[in-house]
């Protein structure tokens, strides 16, 4: 099975991206759903958590509240270090099942993971090729401000703490330049998509 890592800056389109690759055909991993699943309740993240930055992250129902504990280490790259230190492991873990799952299922498929931040956990060394998606930064606030309903000053927060996309586009095999229409980026993923399936079916790209 091919692995492919599927990354990019905030707000340039990894999900749309990756919903297109799988529409196509290839099994997904969204490391952030399986980050979110690690810290609920009864998730192997979940205890150490709460241990670590008490009961003041907790909802009434028990819950993690998540806009809370991401506020805490926003600013607290220590404490950002720790949280990271107990959820990678737990995320990585579900992964790799996941992956052997698709692996038995479809040997000569491909399996796709998008994480916002496969480069700077050097997770991408693990994947086979990986994909970059990025847009100009205009683009980016406008989409940011548009989807999570924050200010242009609080996007520039977020870009300020990422790798730049012109360092991401340093580590990738395939660009997907997401400024322009969607059906342009549609266009764009069907060529991607075609190399992959070559390469996963034994060619060269």
């Amino acid at each position: 099975m091919l692995k492919v890592g599927l990354t990019g800056g905030y707000a340039t389109g990894k999900t749309f991206v990756a919903t297109e690759l799988e529409r196509l055909g290839c099994h997904l991993i969204f490391a952030d759903q399986l980050g979110h699943k690690a810290l609920q309740p009864g998730g192997a993240a979940y205890a150490p958590a709460v241990e670590l930055f008490g009961a003041e992250i907790l909802l009434p129902d028990a819950t993690i509240d998540r806009k809370k504990l991401a506020s805490i280490v926003f600013n607290a790259p220590e404490r950002l270090a720790a949280l990271n230190a107990i959820v990678h492991p737990a995320v990585f873990q579900q992964e790799q099942a996941m992956l052997a799952s698709f692996a038995a299922q479809d040997p000569q498929g491909i399996a796709v993971l998008e994480a916002a931040i496969l480069i700077e956990t050097g997770r991408y060394a693990h994947c086979d090729k990986l994909i970059v998606t990025a847009c100009d930064e205009e683009t980016q606030i406008a989409r940011g401000i548009k989807r999570d309903g924050i200010t242009r000053e609080a996007v520039l927060a977020r870009l300020s703490k990422q790798l730049s996309l012109e360092e991401k586009k340093c580590y990738a095999d395939f660009v997907i330049d997401t400024s322009g229409s969607k059906e342009d980026t549609v266009k764009q993923v069907q060529e991607v998509f075609g190399a992959l399936q070559a390469f996963a079916e034994g060619g060269a790209l």
